[in-house]
C-alpha cells in the first residue's frame, strides 16, 4: 500500500481525515471475509498507484467495512471492495467491484 493512502482504524479516524483534507476523497471499502480478501488487496496496488498518480489532486483512504461501520452504513457500501469519490463529505460517485487503474482513473476523472 502506497505511503499516500489513508488507513484509518476508526470511524472518528475515518471522519477526521475527510474533514482535513481540502481535496476529493476516494474512499476504498474493503472486507476481510474470505470472498473478499483477494479482490481488495487487487484494489490495494490499483488505489495506491492511484494516490500516487493523484497526488495534490485526491486524498485516498482505504477504510475497512468492520472498523468503520458508520461511514459504512453512511455510504451505503453493501460488499467490497466498494468506492466512493467525495467532495466536502458528499458523495458524488459510487463504484463496485475490482477496477483495472484505467477503469479507476475514468471513474475519477469523469468527477474531479
Amino acid at each position: 500500500m502506497a505511503k499516500r493512502v489513508h488507513q484509518p482504524r476508526e470511524d472518528l479516524e475515518f471522519d477526521f481525515i475527510l474533514g482535513m483534507s481540502g481535496v476529493p476523497v476516494l474512499a476504498y471499502f474493503t472486507g476481510t471475509w474470505p470472498k473478499a480478501i483477494e479482490p481488495c488487496r487487487a484494489m490495494d496496488l490499483v488505489v495506491g498507484d492511484i494516490a500516487d498518480e493523484y497526488t495534490g489532486r485526491l486524498t485516498a483512504v482505504r477504510t475497512d467495512i468492520t472498523r468503520c461501520p458508520s461511514a459504512t452504513k453512511r455510504y451505503g457500501i453493501t460488499g467490497a471492495p466498494s468506492y466512493v469519490l467525495l467532495k466536502e463529505g458528499e458523495a458524488v460517485a459510487h463504484g463496485t467491484g475490482p477496477m483495472t487503474i484505467a477503469e479507476v482513473r475514468e471513474f475519477l476523472d469523469c468527477h474531479l
